[in-house]
């Protein structure tokens, strides 16, 4: 029970300083995206990956970067474009990093193939089942954060979900090749149960980690286009 509550401990402090450093990165200007992104991806990278954990993730991403825009727009009201501007590249740096990280899995699976390994078709049923959510739970938290916001903000994040509804978002366009993959893989695997060795979510969790450190660049610049395209 101490370790149980040590862990969760962890993890709260693990999602409050994520929260602290994009709501710096928003008060600080600069790169914001690649910022967002890189700090979600290395969040993604210290917890687990299942959907509640990634829920938090987002939450922390979009509660910073409302609380360092509405600083912004506290200290000056010329700070409101510049407020609008940070606030849309945050949201697309969180769209950018769930994107890689569908597309990690994607890798994951592909890696695993090309060394004659194969994980369980019940974890790949489940992955499966979490990412085809995915673009929900980030449409849904953009929502619940513009629903809270006010003024300025509130009207941005709405104008940015109608966007992301209307024309899609990076990481709607990136399932699509990854749910292809997974749905291959499954069949492939039959009824039987064969462990590769390793688990998905760690294979995801370790090119996550060569992603945000810059170790797989290609992947890195495959989606930020995608999105960037939208």
């Amino acid at each position: 029970m101490q370790n149980e509550s040590n862990s969760t401990t962890h993890n709260q402090d693990e999602i409050a300083k994520l929260e602290a450093d994009i709501r710096e990165a928003i008060a600080h200007g600069g790169d914001v995206k690649e910022t967002v992104r890189q700090l979600t991806l290395k969040a993604m990278h210290a917890k687990s990956l299942d959907p509640e954990s990634l829920g938090r993730i987002a939450a922390a991403v979009m509660q910073g970067a409302h609380d360092g825009a509405q600083q912004k727009l506290q200290l000056a009201s010329e700070q409101t474009h510049t407020a609008q501007a940070q606030i849309s590249n945050a949201v697309s740096g969180l769209d950018t990093a769930f994107a890689q990280f569908a597309e990690a899995s994607k890798l994951a699976l592909e890696e695993a193939a090309g060394k004659a390994q194969q994980f369980s078709r019940e974890e790949l049923t489940k992955t499966r089942a979490d990412l085809e959510a995915l673009e929900d739970l980030f449409l849904d938290v953009v929502k619940r954060t513009a629903s809270a916001a006010e003024g300025v903000i509130a009207d941005t994040l709405n104008d940015l979900l109608a966007h992301a509804i209307r024309n899609g978002t990076a990481i709607g366009a990136q399932l699509q090749d990854t749910l292809a993959t997974f749905s291959h893989q499954i069949g492939s695997v039959g009824h039987a149960q064969f462990e590769a060795g390793l688990q998905l979510t760690q294979a995801t969790a370790d090119l996550l980690h060569k992603i945000a450190t810059g170790v797989l660049t290609g992947i890195s610049e495959q989606t930020s286009k995608s999105g960037s395209q939208k």
